[in-house]
């Protein structure tokens, strides 16, 4: 007797190969029947006629940042509400454990500070009480919406070890008790290890985040504790990836473990990092650049955290007003001319002047919600174009509550580039950052936006088959952590799927609410097209409606089991 069936479906089954139209079976959250469910399907408990509508596996979500989330939405919105059913956090080194007592403020301070997520909101809604990775563990080993795996966090690792020396260069006995507490922390479930490299990742002080200049001989220490080990993914944010000493002790450690490696990238002449994988994919090792879907950007408007008009004191006097008092006055000609004549106040941060400042670089989001505008969209663009003055272009832009998208590493017309990297062979898809950046992103929306715009909408260059886009955001992503059982539509594998009506799939305009704990503001954006998300069998989400259910748990690396095609 099966649990579920789903009949007269247009199955994308995750591996790649063409679209079939077929029936699927569930029993005891896995699937157990393909395609021929005629001697079943009177016996099953539900029924559902996809009624020729896209199904494909659930979502498998690597880079989210749900840490703090975990512990007050079950739901970990905004992912579940485009098809994800498995979301791993730990991401760029830092998260809550282990931790000293007394020392929790100062691990919200850097995931406040690294990932923008409100320090309210973290100080009300994590509940503490745990010293050790394994003790964060059991609190969040509860009902999920979806399954959640977790990375151990190089910043919290060296934090515990080393305390206020924890920017400083590490001795030996510190690097042992480091690999220790990681080796510690895999073997009760983490699903890998996390670190930053990256010159952006800064505390509220202004300090490279701890373990940014950690020496070779740190990383490979650290490595050391996934020796013997049948799981474990390591993920690397770096800045030195065209470095051959960085590169020579990441092989290091894929050589030392066998373990997979997993780092972010970008276009660009960023070749040596890519040339490695292809060395470590034919050597029967995993290096697995990742890349996202959209290049580094931020989202700016009158709510977010960076606003293009807070350098203007006349505005900054009104910062404070209701969000509609605000657009009055942007509309008021009187107002306008008074911005048009101030000399702005600016950033001392040369980014964060630029975001501010080159109008050029500004671009407003489309109706269409491409975030691939023309190289003429811009601001400057628009004014030019229309013989208007950029910053009545800009108030009008916010006055109409559209987005404004920046790109941080310039931005030539098109997102080829970005796309050209994830059709690369050892490329995993990744970056949604769902929990983090919640003044400035919503890219927890990238499944959603993937399949809709780069398989569907997209014109200024042939759209990504389907086959393959789903493959990349299911069982590819998933294998990069030792998911095995799960991203294919296949009998013993995990009964994961999204019913889609793939003709009706859209994104929503991106919106503020203040939904976190202590009225914490985040970006959200929602999704149409969804008839049904389905875990382990369970239907959790009915055309964009929860139905209530959690048949999601906590992942624990080591124990879950290999699918009949891994």
């Amino acid at each position: 007797m099966l649990d579920l069936a789903i009949t007269n479906a247009n199955i994308v089954d995750g591996t790649g190969k063409p679209a079939f139209d077929g029936s699927v079976g569930v029993k005891d959250g896995k699937i157990v029947e393909l395609t021929d469910l005629s001697k079943s399907i009177s016996k099953a408990t539900r029924q559902i006629d996809a009624g020729g509508q896209l199904l494909t596996p659930g979502f498998v979500d690597i880079h989210t940042h749900y840490d703090g989330q975990v512990c007050w939405d079950k739901q970990l919105t905004p992912s579940c509400w485009h098809g994800v059913t498995t979301a791993v956090m730990g991401n760029c080194g830092v998260g809550f454990a282990p931790v000293k007592a007394g020392d929790e403020n100062r691990l919200i301070e850097l995931m406040e500070s690294v990932e923008d997520i409100p320090g309210s909101a973290l100080n009300e809604g994590i509940p503490w009480g745990w010293e050790s990775y394994s003790e964060y563990l059991d609190t969040i080993d509860t009902p999920y919406v979806m399954d959640v795996g977790s990375q151990v966090p190089h910043v919290a690792i060296r934090r515990y070890v080393m305390g206020d020396r924890c920017y400083d260069d590490s001795t030996d006995a510190d690097i042992n008790r480091m690999s220790q507490l990681v080796r510690e922390a895999l073997q009760a479930g983490a699903l890998g290890f996390s670190t930053s490299r990256f010159y952006g990742h800064l505390d509220k002080q202004g300090n490279l985040i701890p373990g940014t200049n950690a020496a070779a001989k740190e990383m490979l220490g650290i490595g050391s504790a996934f020796k013997g080990l049948n799981h474990g993914t390591i993920e690397i944010i770096s800045d030195y990836l065209e470095d051959d000493d960085e590169l020579a002790w990441i092989e290091q450690i894929m050589r030392d473990t066998g373990r997979t490696i997993t780092t972010l990238t970008a276009p660009g002449s960023r070749e040596k990092i890519w040339n490695l994988a292809d060395t470590m994919n034919k050597d029967g090792l995993s290096l697995r650049p990742q890349c996202g879907a959209r290049p580094a950007s931020i989202l700016m408007s009158l709510e977010g955290t960076i606003n293009p008009l807070a350098i203007f004191p006349s505005y900054k006097a009104i910062r404070g007003l209701p969000l509609e008092e605000q657009i009055a006055h942007l509309r008021d000609p009187e107002f306008r001319k008074k911005i048009k004549t101030e000399t702005p106040k600016h950033h001392r941060n040369p980014d964060a002047k630029r975001f501010t400042t080159s109008y050029g670089e500004m671009y407003p989001l489309d109706d269409a919600l491409s975030y691939e505008p023309g190289i003429n969209d811009s601001i400057q663009g628009i004014a030019d174009a229309s013989n208007k003055h950029h910053l009545d272009v800009l108030m009008d832009t916010l006055a109409e509550k559209r987005q404004i998208i920046f790109f941080f590493g310039g931005y030539k017309g098109s997102l080829e580039p970005y796309f050209n990297n994830i059709k690369r062979e050892n490329s995993v898809f990744g970056l949604s950052d769902g929990g983090a950046h919640c003044g400035v992103l919503c890219d927890a929306s990238v499944p959603t936006y993937m399949l809709c715009y780069s398989a569907r909408d997209r014109t200024v260059a042939e759209p990504m088959p389907l086959e393959f886009i789903v493959h990349k955001m299911t069982q590819n992503s998933a294998g990069t952590y030792g998911l095995h059982d799960r991203g294919v539509i296949a009998p013993g594998y995990q009964g994961d799927f999204n019913l889609i009506d793939f003709d009706a799939l859209s994104l929503e305009p991106p919106e503020m609410v203040y939904d976190l704990p202590s009225n914490g503001k985040r970006l959200i954006q929602k999704a149409n097209g969804y008839l049904a998300t389905i875990k382990a069998g369970e239907v959790t989400y009915e055309n964009g409606e929860s139905t209530g259910v959690m048949p999601g748990r906590l992942l624990r690396g080591g124990s879950i089991a290999r699918g009949p095609y891994s």
